[in-house]
């Protein structure tokens, strides 16, 4: 993997848009990434990380990306990064905007839009970029498939932070075994630890689920066997538990089987017994029964003796029955004639009681000649009928017409009312719609004039704030020029202080025999010597440093100045010299101005439709006018043609009438006295009728009571029965009869009449001794149907354990497998000595090559003295697997790494990790890494170090690869001519190249 350009705009320090070139910096093979801090130094390595894999390393991520934007960016300018990188022989781009939250377009407030990702490559062929996948996902995983890392991978392999690894050294295992877990992916190696302890448990809890299941079956076989059985005394899980259930199952069938065979012999015996009871009970209670049937048939025989009599006069009264129902057809058809005659006198005399005087003594033939006259009257009057409909008629229109003629006036009346105040209401809305329209014409005005008061406004206010913000600026720059000369002048008197004192600083590293720098000599007879206050290197460098800190803080600030002077002229010029208070006064006049124009040009709208609304109404109301002037004329001719109608029809009615109210009235006399004639006379003809009907059945009955043998009707009807008395009688003397036979029958049968003669029979002891051989039968067949049930069960329940059994021996044999091997890899095996966790083996590997690829940099920054070896030693009573020593060439010892100096931990740790380096490449699949950075940590190395660590770092160049060191150490800027520094200001970092 090679970078070859990194654009950034608007991303973390970095305000404005920066670029850096890669290739240019990548062909001195080492470069240097160096700044203040706080500079955005680490912000560049970022924006790499951001651009391949869309976060940033550690803690500094946060949120949805939106923390990743620079503070110092102008609002409309949105955060990216475009990085153009050659992997896996293809050249890519890749573009990633995180989610900006902008201003609106439109109204106030901020929205905000999605993150966007684009991947193109470029074809050498056509010599154009072509576009991949504008997907988050794609991208991400095409890029992760090329470099074979994930990001935390990454960071650690390409932008080496020297820190981490020195705490790595120092760690324990457990912190070396999350770091090296996350950098290798061995997650799967502790998901098969996971695995297999979730599979001993799931196999355990299936024993002792089968164990427990075991013990209940039982203990169940024990609640039904009784005393006959005690449950083995063992807990789940324990070794013999199903032998034991077995054995004791087996004792309890044995038992329970001799207990059916006695409870059988004791239900045979007791169902003897019964019958032999129920048998003498049976013959007790069939003696009982003749004798109480003999008893009741004697004492039947008395009462019906008492009876005879009554049954006698029974029997006679049935005979003049017989007698008397000769006649009844003869009575029946006399009473009906009788009734009906009392009906039709009855309904003649209601008929007749409306009727006149004149009608009293009329027969049916005189009632019904004076009905047909009144009908005829009653047919003449229909002609009548409908002239007084017409009246009706016409007296009705003439009162419409009346009210028309009244409601024509009043509309009239107010029309004219209206209309005459026409003139005054359209003069008054014509003013307002002119009034308004000056009112629009006037606001359009002042709203031209409002925008560039405000601008003015603004521009009065920040050229106020920029006066302040120039006064303060130019203090700075004062202060920062003063003390810039300041550290100049002392540098230069420390540079002529060494000068000075030079030979002493020269004569220092003489040695006898070593011929000298200057001039070659190699005895030295008097070497000077170093006075009081002597200045050395170090104190010139130091004075050097400050004074271009100085200088640079100077040039900064006075480029502050002038920005600030330059705003401050165009804001004068924008505001033209006027005091803001007057634009003040002058914008708030004008918003007064055009909000009292707007508020008066909002009525014209509504003055133009009242206007509209108004002539509507005038034509409405003029045309009113002319209809009801039309309607009056029509109405006094349609009016006189009614009156004369009316008077003729008046004439007419006043004949027909006579003295009633109205001709229907008339119609209603004559109809209702018609009708009560025709019911009188239909009335008087069926009473004449009755009245022949009711002497005829007179005679009928009187001849057939003599040939009936009664002298008179009378008798015939007081011996008549009624169909319920006749009923009675007859089923009175059928039990008669039905009761005598009966009683003869039973006291003529022999086993009656012989059991009469034998002693009283004793039923209640008889039931007594079947009732005791039937509770005794109860109880023996429950004895037996409990000890068939308790057979039944256990030779259930034993199946079903030994089943149990059967099932649980292979779910046994795998827990006892399981529980192996997952102890085994947890560590917690005795077959296990160093107690190593399977993931700690795979990483004990890991380790062991990262420290033999360490070794063979360390052993070149340390000129030989220190190896690093991977130990798998127990600390104290932990597990062993990762632990790191160091062996020392110079005292043949090996010791823990936690016991290096500074400087040594730097080299070890920068040789540690370029070693992990070149592991997890050759892990992610042997992708070249042609772009490495080294993070910080070089402060610490003294000079000849300093050159070892930095010729192994040179010695990375080998097959075109490039090396980033980020560092502070002002000695690396003289010794590495290639660099990217980054400097910062109050608008934000910046980003400039040197020596390419």
């Amino acid at each position: 993997m090679r970078l070859h350009r990194l654009d950034i705009t608007a991303f973390g320090p970095f305000g404005a848009a920066q670029s850096v070139d890669f290739d240019s910096l990548s062909a001195a093979g080492l470069f240097l990434l160096h700044g203040p801090t706080g500079a955005g130094k680490t912000s560049v390595l970022d924006a790499v990380c951001y651009a391949l894999y869309g976060t940033v390393p550690g803690a500094r991520q946060s949120g949805q990306g939106t923390s990743l934007r620079s503070d110092h960016a102008d609002p409309a300018t949105r955060t990216g990064i475009r990085l153009e990188l050659t992997v896996g022989g293809r050249r890519l781009e890749i573009t990633r905007q995180p989610p900006w939250e902008r201003p609106k377009k439109r109204g106030e407030g901020t929205t905000l839009d999605k993150a966007q990702t684009w991947l193109r490559e470029y074809d050498a062929t056509s010599g154009v970029w072509k576009d991949l996948s504008r997907s988050h996902q794609e991208i991400g995983e095409e890029i992760s498939r090329l470099l074979g890392m994930s990001r935390e991978q990454f960071c650690q392999v390409v932008l080496l932070p020297q820190g981490d690894f020195a705490r790595f050294l120092r760690a324990d295992a457990g912190a070396r075994g999350q770091l090296l877990g996350r950098l290798f992916d061995t997650q799967r190696f502790a998901d098969v630890e996971k695995r297999l302890a979730e599979r001993r448990r799931a196999a355990e809890a299936r024993v002792r689920e089968g164990d427990a299941a075991l013990l209940a079956d039982a203990h169940r076989m024990q609640q039904e066997a009784g005393d006959a059985m005690e449950p083995p005394g063992l807990a789940p899980g324990e070794p013999g538990l199903a032998e034991a259930v077995l054995v004791a199952a087996a004792v309890a069938r044995s038992t329970a089987r001799e207990r059916l065979t006695l409870a059988r012999c004791r239900l045979a015996t007791a169902e003897s017994a019964r019958s032999t009871a129920e048998r003498t009970l049976a013959d007790a209670r069939e003696l009982a029964r003749l004798q109480g049937r003999f008893a009741q048939a004697r004492e039947r025989a008395a009462r019906l003796e008492e009876r005879a009599g009554d049954h006698r006069a029974a029997r006679a009264r049935m005979e003049r029955g017989r007698q008397a129902a000769a006649v009844a057809p003869a009575l029946e058809l006399r009473e009906a004639a009788e009734a009906g005659h009392r009906e039709a006198v009855a309904a003649e005399s209601r008929a007749r009681a409306p009727l006149a005087e004149a009608f009293a003594d009329a027969g049916a033939a005189g009632l019904a000649t004076a009905a047909r006259r009144a009908a005829e009257e009653l047919g003449g009057l229909e002609s009548a009928r409908r002239a007084e409909r017409r009246l009706a008629e016409v007296v009705d229109e003439r009162a419409r017409l009346d009210r028309q003629e009244r409601d024509d006036e009043d509309a009239l009346r107010e029309a004219a009312g209206w209309l005459a105040d026409w003139d005054a209401v359209r003069t008054g809305l014509t003013t307002r719609i002119d009034s308004a329209q000056e009112a629009a014409t006037r606001a359009e005005q002042l709203a031209v004039q409002r925008d560039p008061a405000r601008r003015q406004l603004e521009a009065a206010r920040l050229r106020d704030e920029l006066g302040r913000d120039t006064d303060e600026a130019q203090r700075r720059a004062l202060d920062s020029a003063r003390r810039a000369v300041d550290a100049r002048a002392h540098w230069l008197d420390l540079k002529e202080q060494r000068l000075t004192g030079i030979a002493a600083e020269l004569a220092a590293d003489l040695a006898d025999g070593a011929p000298c720098a200057v001039c070659g000599a190699t005895e030295h007879p008097a070497p000077a010597r170093k006075f009081a206050g002597h200045v050395d290197r170090e104190a010139e460098e130091r004075a050097l440093a400050a004074h271009q800190r100085a200088d640079e803080q100077r040039a900064e600030d006075e480029r502050r100045l002038g920005t600030v002077r330059e705003a401050l002229a165009a804001a004068t010029a924008a505001a033209a010299d006027l005091p803001t208070s007057q634009l003040v006064t002058q914008v708030d006049e004008l918003e007064q101005e055009y909000t009292l124009a707007r508020r008066a040009a909002s009525d014209l709208h509504v003055a133009h439709e009242e206007l509209r609304l108004a002539e509507q109404e005038r034509e409405r109301r003029l045309a009113g006018r002319r209809e009801a002037e039309i309607r009056a004329a029509a109405r006094l001719t349609r009016r006189d043609s009614l009156d004369a109608e009316r008077t003729s029809l008046d004439e007419e009615l006043a004949k027909a009438r006579g003295g009633a109210a109205s001709v229907a009235a008339r119609a209603a006399q004559l109809e209702r006295q018609a009708a009560l004639l025709t019911a009188a006379a239909d009335t008087a003809r069926a009473a004449e009728q009755t009245a022949r009907h009711l002497k005829d059945a007179d005679a009928r009955l009187g001849d057939a009571a003599f040939r009936a043998g009664f002298d008179t009707p009378r008798d015939a009807a007081a011996a008549l029965l009624d169909d319920t008395a006749h009923r009675q009688l007859q089923r009175r003397l059928d039990e008669w009869q039905s009761e005598e036979a009966t009683v003869r029958a039973v006291l003529a049968e022999d086993d009656t009449a012989a059991a009469a003669r034998r002693p009283a029979a004793d039923v209640d002891a008889a039931e007594r001794d079947a009732a005791t051989a039937a509770r005794r039968l109860r109880e023996a067949a429950s004895a037996r149907d409990l000890a068939d049930r308790c057979c039944a069960e256990l030779d259930r329940l034993s199946a079903r354990a030994t089943e149990g059994v059967r099932r649980l021996g292979p779910l046994r044999e795998e827990y006892e497998r399981v529980a192996r091997l997952a102890a085994l890899t947890a560590g917690t095996s005795a077959d296990n000595e160093r107690r190593m966790r399977l993931e700690s083996y795979v990483l004990a590997a890991r380790l062991e090559q990262v420290a033999a690829a360490a070794t063979v940099r360390l052993h070149r920054m340390s000129s030989g003295r220190y190896t690093l070896v991977h130990s798998d030693d127990r600390t104290g009573r932990g597990r062993s697997g990762l632990g790191l020593h160091v062996v020392d060439a110079w005292t043949g010892r090996e010791r823990d790494t936690a016991t290096l100096s500074g400087g040594e931990t730097f080299f070890a740790s920068l040789a540690l990790a370029l070693g992990l380096a070149d592991v997890v490449t050759d892990e992610a699949g042997g992708v070249r890494l042609d772009t490495l950075f080294v993070d910080e940590g070089f402060g610490s190395l003294d000079d000849q170090t300093l050159d070892e660590v930095l010729d192994v770092l040179d010695s990375l160049r080998e097959r075109d690869r490039s090396v980033g060191i980020v560092s502070h150490v002002p000695d690396l800027r003289r010794r590495i001519h290639a660099q990217l520094e980054v400097t910062k200001g109050r608008s934000g970092s910046a980003l400039r190249l040197r020596g390419v």
